[in-house]
């Protein structure tokens, strides 16, 4: 079964150094605000320009998020299987446990020299957040309902945007469509019973149709499928507590598959998808019993 919660809460001085750390997040993320607005003069003239100090901005303050970890925090990001190249476009799925997950991969975008042209699929909801919201209207975001029949017209809009501007990406989906919690776990088994799925042991049971959807509308623009599979050591933190730097280590493991090698046909992809996350739950086996992946597979290209 999953990992559970992890249990430190950490001291007054964690507590307070958090404290100034949030605060200072979210002061600077509005003065990257304000240079995104302030962007928007250089729209009608050169949309190139306006997504390029965007990216900048990106990558600018994702980039001190992964910093402040490393340096503040001393938490470490263990990275094992394949050694991707640089500079490409991809899709990245990642099983989703909780907010530090998007932090691992910030620092692996980072590697890659790719932080400014992550892209991640956003509630609706979070659209006119203060800071996070805004900023991310600017970045090629994309909001959704959750909703298939309602997303639809509006994903593939951006999809034909990022093609048709040859927009770098890093698109990252969290393709389970929510944060694994006990209940969620033990709906996927239900779910997996009914449906002749094998039941997950370590992760939940994931949703093909917006996988589907990113491969089919950014195939010619995209080289690789990026599998991560994300793994912590000594319990599953929060946002709250990893900002607080009571995690001194993630483990992320990474698999990649030339976008040439997927299947045609949605059928076909939701089966390799399935495949996948199969193998995931191997791999987080694994991982929970030695306390590391495995070296590369021979699946990967």
């Amino acid at each position: 079964m999953p990992l559970e919660p992890l249990s430190n809460t950490g001291g007054l001085w964690t507590t307070i150094r958090g404290l100034f750390f949030v605060a200072l997040s979210f002061v600077s993320l509005l003065g990257i605000n304000f240079v995104q607005i302030s962007s928007l003069v250089l729209l009608p003239f050169s949309a190139k320009a306006f997504r390029a100090v965007n990216c900048w901005c990106a990558g600018t303050w994702w980039g001190w998020c992964v910093t402040f970890a490393e340096k503040a925090n001393r938490t470490e990001i263990v990275f094992s299987g394949t050694d991707v190249p640089p500079r490409e476009n991809a899709l990245l799925v990642a099983n989703h446990q909780q907010m530090p997950d998007i932090t691992a991969i910030m620092k692996f975008a980072k590697t890659k020299d790719r932080i400014g042209d992550l892209k991640f699929f956003v509630k609706q909801q979070l659209k006119w957040v203060p800071g996070l919201g805004w900023g991310m209207q600017f970045l090629d975001c994309i909001y959704i309902d959750r909703d298939w029949a309602a997303d639809r017209a509006s994903i593939e809009k951006t999809f034909s945007k990022i093609v048709n501007h040859e927009i770098p990406i890093y698109l990252v989906s969290f393709v389970e469509g929510t944060r694994l919690t006990m209940s969620k776990f033990e709906a996927a088994k239900a779910y997996a019973r009914d449906h002749g799925l094998r039941e997950p042991r370590q992760t939940l049971v994931p949703r093909t149709k917006g996988f589907a959807a990113s491969v089919e509308g950014l195939r010619c623009h995209m080289v690789a499928v990026y599998d991560l599979t994300i793994g912590y050591e000594v319990g599953v933190p929060s946002l709250w507590q990893y900002i607080k730097g009571l995690v001194k280590r993630v483990h992320v493991h990474v698999r990649r598959f030339e976008i040439e090698s997927l299947p045609e046909s949605e059928d076909d992809l939701r089966q390799w998808l399935h495949d996948r996350w199969e193998e995931k739950d191997d791999l987080l086996d694994h991982f929970y019993a030695t306390g590391a992946f495995p070296e590369a597979q021979a699946t990967e290209d």
